[in-house]
């Protein structure tokens, strides 16, 4: 295919993306095994392909392989989840209590994801007046990851409950480098189309025609 060629999706490729789609969960239960060797690198390849501000790349993917390192982000969550059950309104700790909020035990492979505010790639495009997205497309490049894992049966789930400050030290990484967030990839235990805290009822999806606004 050359730059002039244009890719056709049927609705047969159409209905496999919104499987796809549908299928992306958030997943914290994971069976262990490893991936297969290169996998992590063909994915992060893949999130390569994320748009960005100026045409920045400003994401930095760090492979978290080190058994200290991995326990330092585990004691990491452990405090920061105390401290977030400790804030929960009484009739909502108990609840929060019985959540599964990170898959850090049984994940095979854990990537931290940054954005480089000290890049000069992209000579500052389009971040003058939102310089936010820079941070914005480290995100994209996540999500992209995520449905290149998925469409490859591979689950991703997103560990918030972190001291970005605390990740930072632990994995030693550049001043400049902001933290977006630290992702746990392998094979999900069960396969599930509605969110996890769905399913436990901690809240529920709303459906799409209540978040359009129309002006």
């Amino acid at each position: 295919m050359n730059g002039s060629d244009k890719p056709a999706f049927p609705p047969d490729f159409r209905a496999r993306l919104h499987a796809l789609l549908t299928w992306r969960r958030d997943v914290r239960r994971f069976r262990g095994e490893k991936l297969p060797p290169g996998t992590i690198e063909r994915l992060v390849a893949l999130a390569h392909l994320a748009p960005s501000v100026g045409l920045s790349q400003p994401w930095r993917f760090v492979l978290v392989e080190t058994p200290a390192r991995r326990a330092l982000v585990r004691d990491n969550f452990t405090r920061c989840n105390a401290a977030a059950l400790a804030a929960q309104a009484p009739e909502r700790a108990r609840h929060y209590a019985r959540l599964k909020l990170a898959g850090l035990d049984s994940a095979p492979c854990q990537v931290a994801v940054f954005a480089d505010h000290a890049a000069r790639q992209g000579h500052g495009l389009g971040r003058h007046t939102m310089p936010e997205t820079l941070d914005y497309s480290a995100v994209m490049a996540a999500h992209t990851l995520w449905l290149a894992a998925r469409a490859e049966g591979i689950g991703m789930g997103w560990v918030s409950i972190l001291d970005p400050a605390a990740v930072c030290a632990a994995l030693e990484v550049p001043a400049d480098w902001r933290f977006i967030g630290y992702f746990c990839l392998g094979y999900a235990e069960t396969a599930d189309t509605v969110p996890a805290l769905e399913s436990a009822g901690w809240e529920r999806r709303r459906p799409a025609p209540e978040l359009l606004i129309r002006r």
